[in-house]
């Protein structure tokens, strides 16, 4: 990864809000969140909702930076400290 893009990251990561926490997602983020969780891939997850893929990486990519994670292993225990998931097993899909 070049340098300029390492350091553009390092801004946007300082630039959030220090209370980033479960509270400051959308309802869009927490039902994408909550469809993560349960397994679904991006392409379900666009079709489950009716909006396009891209749309579901750029709600993951900012879910991903507003709870200051770098995969989804790390978003999904974030999510489960801040309960916005269950620690329960999934619905079936």
């Amino acid at each position: 990864m070049p340098k300029e893009k390492e350091v553009e990251i390092d801004i946007i990561e300082e630039g959030l809000d220090s209370n980033s926490d479960g509270q400051a997602l959308t309802s869009r983020q927490k039902e994408i969140l909550r469809l993560v969780a349960q397994g679904y891939t991006n392409r379900e997850i666009g079709q489950k909702l009716d909006i396009s893929v891209r749309t579901v990486e750029v709600h993951r990519f900012n879910l991903m930076r507003r709870l200051r994670v770098r995969n989804v292993a790390q978003l999904l225990r974030q999510a489960m400290a801040l309960e916005i998931i269950s620690k329960g097993p999934p619905p079936a899909k």
